[in-house]
């Protein structure tokens, strides 16, 4: 049997495992494992007195291969920025931004619903959760949606879809995940964010405002605020603006050098956001919590990095990275028909796993192939598919994926962020959280699709740094 097969059946009986329901991080080391014990039992012919030391040989390579990655400096971001978002909601950020939103936008058509999308926005800003945000933003803006006649479908919906921006604006972390597998630069990868995150957000806030238009009971419009209420909001929400600046300035310094690393960034954002929910009155509990929840998730994430790279690694001893990549640019299609086809799998494949296991098992396959029918990872802009230089795409797809990965929070039956809005709020169940986002997969598509045809959207931040 040659490499390539067993790399074949051994990610077929991940997936089988995935679908029966066993975590993606138990999923993927298992199979990591024996498909490494394999290949090398392969390599002595079976013979069974060298069983063994195929299997020692494989548990060595397994036992390495994540503590060298998971140290790596960039991934120390991670837990800052998680901490970041749940430090703002103890120092009650969400509830100025979302009130400052609220006075300046609540009297358009639908305008609750919007300054929601445009409060998560700001809040995705210095969190990199969106179950986090989704999880806040289910407590302060439901509730202010439905004292004023908002279908309560409709108000879960765009708390869970506004909750997925932060995995695009940074400091997002599923960017960072990205950047570490694909090796690329954190700081460009998340200045790439913003500039979709912004027109995502705006996107959703035209499709809000047009339903509430057709649909007149669905988002009645809010008004009676005089301007001086609207000045006196906007000073309590300034300091997330501080925030975000603060680390813009550290991960890329548009008058000069940059101040810091990313890394840096994140502890100096993570510590100022401390600072003002110390000011706002945090409690000893409130931190304790704080800190509790954000453990919680960092050993999540670090623990399915875990399982994937040692898959990762039995991949590239199998090359079915490299088969895949041969296979894809043999195709009798255009480049970007392939891409389009890659992208229409990814929001099939999400709707069976969650966000960060589906990227981390399929990139490694998959970003090779694209890189490959962009004319390889060297090329310059002159002389690629796209009309991008192979750094530049490794960007652009890198931002198409993880808009897929929003995507797919909010798509059943596994969409994350409506189970976490459905958890928060006990009067809506998870399939009126699943209709209610459903006009939301539209306002998706479109961006999509525009991002993929105006890659400059993408582009022309990270090309400036």
């Amino acid at each position: 049997m040659t490499d390539i097969e067993i790399g074949l059946w051994t990610t077929g009986g991940m997936l089988v495992m995935v679908v029966l329901g066993m975590r993606v991080a138990f999923a993927a080391g298992l199979a990591g494992f024996v498909g490494l014990v394999w290949l090398r039992w392969n390599g002595f012919d079976y013979d069974p007195a060298r069983f063994w030391k195929a299997f020692e040989i494989s548990a060595k390579i397994a036992g390495q291969v994540p503590h060298s990655k998971v140290s790596a400096q960039a991934l120390s971001l991670i837990p800052t920025f998680i901490l970041i978002g749940y430090l703002a909601y103890y120092a009650r950020l969400t509830t100025a931004l979302f009130e400052a939103a609220k006075r300046w936008i609540a009297w358009v058509p639908g305008g609750l619903a919007v300054s929601t999308v445009f409060a998560t926005a700001g809040f995705a800003a210095v969190s990199g959760a969106s179950v986090a945000t989704a999880a806040v933003f289910a407590r302060i803006a439901i509730p202010e949606m439905l004292k004023v006649g908002y279908n309560k479908q409709f108000a879960a919906g765009v708390v869970a879809a506004g909750g997925t921006l932060a995995s695009l604006i940074p400091p997002s972390a599923i960017l960072v995940i990205y950047a570490i597998i694909v090796e690329q630069d954190v700081g460009k990868l998340l200045l790439a964010g913003f500039i979709p995150g912004a027109f995502s957000a705006l996107v959703y806030a035209a499709l809000i405002i047009g339903i509430a238009l057709i649909f007149k009971n669905v988002g009645p419009p809010v008004g009676g605020f005089t301007w001086k209420e609207r000045l006196v909001s906007l000073p309590p929400a300034l300091p997330i603006v501080a925030v975000v600046v603060i680390i813009i300035f550290f991960v890329y310094n548009p008058f000069g050098d940059a101040w810091g690393t990313p890394t840096e960034g994140g502890a100096v954002g993570a510590f100022i956001v401390f600072l003002m929910a110390l000011y706002q009155g945090m409690r000893l509990k409130q931190l304790k919590d704080a800190l509790l929840e954000t453990a919680k998730l960092t050993v999540m994430i670090f623990s399915i990095i875990w399982g994937v790279l040692i898959y990762v690694r039995f991949l590239g001893f199998a090359d079915l990275p490299g088969a895949f990549s041969d296979w894809i640019t043999t195709l009798e299609m255009s480049p970007m028909l392939i891409l389009i086809c890659i992208l229409l799998a990814y929001a099939v494949l999400g709707m069976f796993m969650d966000a960060i296991g589906m990227l981390l098992l399929t990139l490694p396959v998959v970003y090779p192939a694209v890189m490959a029918l962009n004319g390889g990872e060297t090329v310059s802009a002159a002389e690629s598919t796209f009309g991008m230089s192979g750094p530049m795409c490794a960007i652009w797809f890198g931002i198409l994926v993880v808009k897929m990965a929003e995507f797919c929070l909010i798509t059943p039956p596994i969409g994350l962020n409506c189970f976490v809005v459905a958890g928060v709020r006990e009067d809506l169940s998870v399939q009126d959280v699943f209709r209610g986002v459903t006009p939301f997969f539209i306002a998706d598509g479109i961006t999509i699709a525009l991002l993929v045809a105006f890659p400059w959207i993408v582009l022309w931040l990270p090309s400036l740094a």
